[in-house]
């Protein structure tokens, strides 16, 4: 733990920012207008689903392919047409101008992710995007933690301590996206965060291979199966869930050849072809459900027991089977934690937290303050985080 203080907005004027936010379920983009002054007040929020052509190119950018360069720059290009989309939505819904905003805070689409070898790679074009709104943009705020040593993400723990942290009181912020990341708010000055591992991507991924949908809509399909130990034991043997932070991953790791290998160790361990059968679907899907609430659980059993409460926002909010079974697994896990809610609890809703980050982010750079927790990446220091693109 440390106890360095996150980053504060006190001070930041009552300007407008946007932040935008398309994260590793890859299903759109997630954009709010606000301003701080200090404490964030969204005015607008939009949501954009990407077109099944962009989401099939960014899905195939996940892993190693033929001619990736072009096919990388063209997804980009097509990516910043959504963001620019975006951005124009909110400006119509707030009825401000583009000169009325001081920046737009981009994190932009991973599509790899490798601390272990030195670099992170997220899919934008922020030029274009100024060409595009007219509006300056701050972008690529991995990379600076990253050279100074950082895994460069998780990045939002420092949003989180300034908006959520309470003195007094230890509150766990849990993003459930396609991946899942703690941030443990003890007040507003110890701050300590990293993934936990899959959310939202493993159990979209079959959802879609089993459904033909994006999604498993309220976690319904997980609701009629059983959870398999055999096979929730398969899951469970990653070295990445027993690594002590900090720790940060994507689909790099946990993608469908990784979900398809643990499936067959399940099939020599006895479940023969049933796997392929449609009245396992469900099963699979509950036990995905598991996994994903029982390594968080096992997170906060470990690095935030007494918590006084966990606070969900992201996607992963919305899936009423895997709130139950996060509920369930830290009555077993950490019986102290009575509280288990969504972020709306403290005033926000959970699909604007993380876009928000971002646009806080931007606020952070042009204050040229510190954007990121050394004891939440890793880095040798606090840094300004991000690069900016004038419009």
């Amino acid at each position: 733990m440390s106890n360095a203080s996150a980053p504060s907005s006190a001070g930041t004027p009552a300007r407008h920012y946007i932040g935008l936010m398309s994260g590793t379920s890859m299903d759109g983009v997630d954009g709010v207008l606000a301003t701080f002054a200090p404490q964030p007040e969204v005015l607008a929020h939009v949501h954009l689903p990407f077109p099944a052509p962009l989401r099939d190119a960014l899905f195939a950018l996940q892993s190693p392919g033929d001619n990736e360069i072009d096919r990388e720059a063209l997804a980009a290009q097509a990516l910043v047409v959504v963001y620019a989309d975006c951005c124009t939505a909110l400006l119509q819904e707030t009825a401000l101008q583009a000169a009325d905003i001081v920046a737009i805070g981009v994190h932009g689409q991973t599509i790899r992710h490798r601390p272990e070898r030195g670099y992170t790679r997220q899919l934008n074009d922020p030029s274009r995007l100024a060409e595009l709104t007219g509006i300056d943009v701050v972008a690529d705020f991995r990379s600076r933690d990253l050279a100074a040593g950082g895994q460069g993400a998780p990045l939002v723990p420092a949003f989180h301590a300034d908006v959520f942290g309470a003195p007094g009181q230890t509150r766990v912020i849990c993003n459930i996206g396609g991946i899942s990341n703690l941030s443990i708010l003890r007040g507003k000055d110890e701050v300590h965060g990293f993934d936990c591992g899959p959310g939202n991507a493993l159990l979209d991924a079959w959802a879609e291979r089993t459904l033909g949908r994006p999604y498993d809509e309220g976690g319904r399909l997980a609701a009629a199966g059983t959870v398999d130990e055999t096979l929730l034991k398969q899951l469970l043997d990653e070295p990445f869930f027993s690594a002590s932070p900090p720790k940060s991953t994507g689909r790099d790791l946990f993608n469908t050849a990784w979900l398809d290998g643990k499936l067959q160790a399940w099939r020599d361990a006895g479940i023969g072809d049933a796997v392929d059968k449609a009245e396992h679907a469900a099963d699979i899907q509950a036990t995905l459900t598991a996994l994903t609430a029982r390594t968080i659980a096992e997170e906060i059993a470990i690095h935030a027991p007494g918590c006084d409460a966990v606070y969900v926002c992201g996607g992963g909010a919305h899936n009423e089977t895997l709130m139950r079974a996060l509920r369930t697994a830290l009555r077993e896990k950490a019986p102290s934690v009575a509280h288990v809610v969504s972020t709306q609890a403290l005033g926000m809703d959970v699909e604007h937290v993380e876009a928000l980050a971002f646009a806080w982010l931007a606020a952070r750079f042009g204050q040229r303050a510190p954007g990121n927790l050394p004891a939440v990446t890793g880095a040798r220091g606090l840094r300004v985080l991000g690069a900016l693109y004038p419009r």
